[in-house]
């Protein structure tokens, strides 16, 4: 059922939303109800993860792309506004008097500061997960190409991507006591969070083709906030610094939830069904505002933390959260129109207008039969990240 899936980009500002809420409740205090129910909103970062694996393998199973042309791609849209908030949370620091990482920086540039505990906040904090998406993308050609023709290795396959959630948390019980380093390894290691990439990826490639039964959004959108909801009397029972606690497996388990919940937005989309909560003009745009929202959010608590302090008070609290909530997101809607798209046009490139000779001397073509495929329609095989 291939498509556009608008639902899915109405999603990510919702999870997008999921983590701007879980920083003002850790950094300027809990509201009523609200705080609780998000204080391990963090898990929208691993929704993201799981969406990236399934819009890249909608969008590129099949398609001619080379892996240069996809890397350049991919570079166009995440690295030009990563640079930027890189600066402005530099820019901020400065002004608010606060150390200035340089190493870090150094690293997180390349996007290589998820790789070690020492730099994965530098630069931008809120970026740590753009390393490991970029060791996704260094990942995804190869993973599509070995996984397209193997259709009958992706259930089997998303079966144990799922489990590896829960295995990796129960897991920690081996590792160092150390919380800020147990915490690494669980929840900022690209090679731990890759599993919910490749779920993404063998999800994608399924719903794609039609091998997964229907899945109803109302469902499973229930699943997700049963979930969230459980981790409120979890949180009460057991502290964040013990490894069963709910800290790394608000992370770790929620990853086949936000699949079957991509399913069942993908599969009302195919079918034109898509409430307009997800697919209508305004989500789709509040979407396309969610990476820079997502960048930017935290410098904007950052800055107000340390001018003004946390504010006294369920009223100037919730004041303050919605102040903050509301510009940061204006802030971003600035950067994707001024910044975020320019950027990416520019380093894509403009496409080959038709007609438009190859810069190369042409060369003898030979005539070869194509073979048929029931219905007398050719067959053609376009070559994947060759």
């Amino acid at each position: 059922m291939p498509g556009r899936l608008p639902s899915l980009t109405g999603l990510r500002f919702w999870a997008a939303l999921l983590v701007v809420l879980y920083h003002l409740a850790r950094k300027l205090g809990e509201l009523p109800l609200l705080g609780p129910l998000s204080w391990y909103g963090r898990s929208g970062v691993t929704f993201f993860f799981v969406l990236s694996g399934f819009v890249l393998a909608w969008t590129y199973d099949g398609s001619p792309a080379g892996a240069r042309s996809f890397a350049r791609r991919r570079f166009a849209r995440i690295w030009p506004l990563h640079a930027l908030t890189t600066a402005l949370s530099l820019g901020a620091n400065a002004a608010l008097g606060l150390a200035v990482p340089l190493a870090a920086v150094l690293w997180s540039l390349p996007l290589l500061h998820a790789w070690a505990p020492g730099t994965v906040f530098g630069g931008n904090p809120a970026s740590w997960s753009l390393g490991a998406e970029a060791w996704f993308y260094l990942l995804f050609p190869a993973l599509l190409r070995l996984l397209a023709p193997r259709r009958r290795s992706w259930l089997p396959l998303a079966a144990a991507c799922a489990a590896l959630g829960p295995v990796l948390w129960a897991a920690g019980a081996l590792l160092p006591a150390d919380p800020a380093l147990r915490g690494w390894l669980l929840d900022y290691l690209p090679l731990t969070r890759t599993p919910q990439f490749v779920l993404g990826v063998v999800t994608g490639l399924a719903a794609r083709h039609g091998l997964l039964p229907r899945v109803r959004l109302g469902a499973a959108a229930a699943a997700v906030a049963g979930w969230h909801l459980l981790l409120v009397p979890w949180h009460a029972a057991v502290p964040d610094t013990l490894w069963w606690g709910p800290y790394s497996a608000s992370q770790l388990f929620p990853a086949p939830l936000f699949a079957a919940l991509l399913v069942a937005a993908a599969g009302r989309d195919a079918a034109g069904t898509a409430p307009r909560l997800l697919s209508g003009r305004t989500a789709v745009l509040l979407g396309e505002w969610s990476y820079a929202w997502y960048l930017v959010h935290e410098i904007g608590i950052r800055c107000w933390l340390w001018t003004a302090g946390r504010p006294a008070g369920t009223l100037a609290l919730l004041a303050v959260d919605l102040l903050l909530a509301t510009g940061t997101l204006a802030a971003a809607g600035a950067l994707h129109r001024w910044v975020e798209r320019p950027c990416e046009r520019l380093l894509r490139g403009a496409p080959r207008p038709a007609g438009t000779p190859l810069p190369h001397p042409p060369v003898r073509v030979v005539r070869q039969r194509r073979r048929s495929v029931p219905g007398g329609q050719p067959s053609s095989e376009p070559s994947r990240f060759t």
